[in-house]
């Protein structure tokens, strides 16, 4: 694709839309000197459950009211850890493809990571091998220091569509989840979402939804 780069915040078992950025850009910067933003995919995700969709969101450490996403700690107050997997199996675990990626995915709800920034980035890696893919990815290393031709999209992917930004380069067709009988299709779930109910198809899933 002609797309060069693209800015990203950091994201949470983040949703197809955020993935299909990682397929269509050659470089993809993610921020890591920006403020925290709460409410966010930064630290929460979606999925669905029997329910419809519900939000899991990792719970950080209380501090000054400015903090850098990159020194951000995760709290572990609360067993958020056992309450967020068991979230997950009791959605997916009737999923085509749950048993196949189960163990990819349990050991980041076992161990204790200390940073969000970190914990989502190991997530990442373990997303891309599942993809089977290697995306040219850069961290900077001050705020806004990326090129001017670089796409700033820290903001647009937002779980509240009245937050989020129209994206012309992503549109979603249906495949099917666990409980679309009962809440017809759900579109930009958590990439758990596609992995557990498509498998090995998700990549050429991901490439569908790119414009």
């Amino acid at each position: 694709m002609d797309n060069q780069a693209i800015l990203l915040s950091t994201a949470y078992l983040p949703p197809i839309q955020y993935i299909s950025k990682f397929l269509s850009y050659n470089t993809i910067w993610l921020e890591a000197f920006e403020n925290f933003t709460k409410q966010t995919y930064r630290n929460r995700t979606i999925i669905l459950g029997a329910n419809g969709p519900e939000s899991l969101v990792v719970p950080v450490e209380k501090g000054r009211s400015k903090q850098l996403v990159c020194d951000l700690k995760i709290s572990y107050d609360t067993n958020w850890q056992h309450i967020h997997w068991q979230a997950i199996v009791s959605a997916y675990n009737s999923s085509p493809f749950f048993e196949f990626l189960e163990a990819d995915f349990i050991p980041f709800f076992q161990k204790k990571y200390e940073y969000l920034f970190d914990y989502n980035l190991q997530i990442m890696q373990v997303i891309f091998e599942i993809l089977e893919i290697k995306p040219n990815i850069k961290q900077t290393l001050d705020f806004e220091q990326v090129e001017e031709s670089c796409l700033n999209f820290r903001e647009a992917i937002h779980p509240k569509p009245k937050k989020a930004i129209i994206d012309p380069n992503f549109k979603q067709n249906p495949y099917s989840q666990v409980f679309d009988d009962k809440f017809g299709f759900t579109p930009n779930l958590s990439i758990l979402d596609l992995l557990f109910n498509c498998g090995s198809e998700s990549y050429s899933k991901i490439l569908e939804y790119v414009r």
